[in-house]
């Protein structure tokens, strides 16, 4: 939940510092990461398929070593041998798929440099975007691999590693924006471009010290230095594809909805794409910790999976679903009860911040969708039970929650006591957002039901 949390805390903070510099900057970050992020989460989505199958088989070793303690088998140690050799052939076949999605992002993204003001959006905005744009589209191949090591030893159940380095690498985005943003120790004030540059050096830094730490551990140290040639195998490497792509696919349409909708909103006006931005910026807070309790869960399940302990597998589920929905009738009270203050936090501009304020009473109602939508894809993740939820995600997020938040924004008839008016702005795609992303939230659970019951017949 941390590492979750420190991520979001980054885009938070670019987001208020950005926001104080000027409303322009302040909707240029909001464009320019409303299109990175529509790539960046597939490729991280694609990526976070490594951990179910690393988990997988930590836990078939470790019923291995419970045998051997008690005994019980007689060639446990060899068992042991062979999953550990399998799991470093994850890691190399990893580094292999890693490359992969680096290829594909940026050939996604650097395209899009030249045409930013095809989108719609206004010059000044456009101005602003470019050069931060293309910053942020750099960093795209170390955050890669930090994603990488991180789902790597989040299948090995390590979390602390990556909460520390994300932790330590965001005070240093921080403390850079600070430097670059506004101009201080003689480097001239850069608005969203400094943002873009402190970013990219953030990034660079964090997977070189997962390299280092891993190098360090002696436990984890053979997963680098046991990697050989002939590990590379194509049907590994098919077998990242058949489970991290449906992944991806799942995360990128849920991005890509969002990313219609900065786009659609900033056809309004920039209050209003700002007024969007911050609502977005606080839904995301809450959204990275159900994250966090759902990369538990998917370590959990996945353990416990590979034990044959299903009902330690119901244990985990239900205790992740517990958790999201404490935490996130937190954040709902939070949003609606100071809804009113926490716009001034990101703009001293009163007419975003009358916007934002409206937008964060719908922000705070579709809180449980989303976390439950979030932490049941994750416990199909840790069955390895992907392609129908990312059906079921296509159907929801395209299908219905786009063509109903275009048609609440601008053609749905408002009426009122002093006139006929249509569409209700951007409180229409809030409004969509709560009814559409209710689907993902009941199915996913009730697909997880039917795949326990389908496994309580195998086993």
């Amino acid at each position: 939940m941390l590492t979750q949390l420190g991520a979001a805390l980054v885009g938070l903070f670019d987001s208020i510092m950005v926001g104080h510099y000027s409303t322009a900057d302040l909707a240029a970050v909001s464009f320019s990461n409303a299109i990175f992020f529509t790539v960046m989460v597939f490729s991280m989505g694609a990526l976070m398929g490594i951990t179910p199958l690393v988990g997988h088989e930590v836990g078939r070793m470790e019923k291995a070593k419970g045998r051997k303690d008690e005994g019980l088998t007689a060639d446990a140690e060899e068992y042991i041998e062979e999953k550990q050799l399998k799991i470093t052939s994850l890691l190399a076949n990893g580094f292999v798929f890693m490359g992969i999605m680096c290829i594909v992002s940026l050939g996604l993204l650097a395209p899009c440099i030249p045409f930013l003001d095809a989108f719609g959006q206004e010059p000044e905005v456009v101005a602003c975007a470019r050069p931060y744009y293309i910053l942020i589209v750099l960093s795209i191949v170390p955050f890669l691999l930090f994603c990488l090591f991180r789902q790597f030893l989040e299948g090995i159940g390590n979390t602390t590693v990556a909460m520390l380095i994300t932790l330590g690498c965001n005070l240093l985005n921080i403390g850079l924006n600070w430097v670059f943003i506004f101009g201080h120790f003689g480097v001239p004030a850069m608005g969203a471009s400094g943002a873009g540059l402190a970013t990219l050096i953030a990034r660079l830094l964090m997977p070189v010290c997962f390299f280092v730490v891993m190098l360090a551990r002696q436990d984890w140290r053979p997963y680098l230095t046991r990697i050989r040639r002939w590990m590379f195998s194509r049907r590994e490497i098919d077998s990242l594809f058949t489970i991290g792509l449906p992944i991806g696919m799942q995360t990128f349409v849920e991005a890509f909805l969002f990313t219609a909708s900065f786009i659609i909103i900033g056809w309004i006006s920039k209050e209003a794409l700002a007024a969007h931005h911050i609502a977005n910026q606080m839904a995301d807070l809450t959204f990275m910790l159900a994250q966090g309790i759902g990369a538990a869960t998917t370590i959990r399940v996945s353990h416990q999976l590979g034990k044959g302990d299903l009902q330690a597998v119901r244990m985990a589920s239900r205790a992740s679903i517990h958790l999201c929905l404490m935490m996130n009738t937190i954040g709902a009270a939070i949003m609606i009860l100071f809804r009113h203050q926490i716009p001034y936090i990101f703009t001293n501009d009163s007419e975003v911040a009358a916007i934002a304020s409206s937008l964060l009473v719908f922000a705070g109602m579709f809180q449980y969708a989303d976390g439950l939508q979030c932490i049941g894809a994750a416990m199909l993740r840790g069955i390895q039970d992907v392609r129908v939820p990312m059906r079921i995600a296509v159907f929801a997020y395209i299908a219905i929650a786009l063509p109903l938040g275009v048609y609440l924004t601008f053609y749905a008839p408002q009426i009122t006591l002093a006139n006929n008016t249509a569409g209700y702005g951007p409180e229409g795609m809030w409004a969509a957002f709560v009814l559409a992303l209710a689907i993902p939230a009941v199915a996913f659970h009730i697909r997880f039901a039917k795949k326990m019951k389908q496994l309580e017949g195998k086993l």
